[in-house]
């Protein structure tokens, strides 16, 4: 609502990102938000967190934790590259306003942007459905 009273104050959870050098030394190993932050909105972390237990559980079952650090990669990459598109908004008005009135318009970019964040969607949809509508947009502005 345009005009409604504000009742609370606003709260929330910080988002942030942390990418590790390594997840594992000696006979410690991190999993979940303690291995690399991500968003606190999404449960994305949650996502992650089970994903990269079952990993350790593999690794520790084959007795080799190098597999661990290359499954802890491959899974962080994609929720890596979708905070650091998120994030890109945060820098600039001007871009956040015309990606903003973007999604509104066409609702199916943030739907397959959504799909990709949540690994649903292919990267040949995200181009199509959603990166090349929205730079079609941001050259139209």
């Amino acid at each position: 609502m345009k005009n409604a009273a504000v009742t609370t104050n606003e709260r929330g959870a910080v988002s942030a990102t942390r990418r590790l050098a390594r997840v594992y030394r000696d006979r410690v190993v991190l999993v979940g938000d303690a291995s690399g932050s991500v968003d606190a909105i999404t449960g994305e972390g949650l996502r992650l967190g089970f994903e990269q237990g079952m990993a350790l559980a593999e690794a520790l079952a084959g007795n080799d934790l190098k597999a661990y650090g290359a499954a802890h990669r491959r899974l962080a990459r994609r929720p890596a590259f979708m905070a650091g598109l998120m994030l890109t908004l945060d820098h600039s008005d001007w871009l956040r306003r015309r990606v903003l009135t973007a999604l509104s318009c066409e609702p199916r970019i943030f739907a397959t942007q959504l799909a990709m964040h949540m690994g649903t969607a292919t990267t040949g949809d995200f181009i199509r459905h959603s990166m090349l509508p929205l730079g079609r947009h941001l050259l139209a502005a």
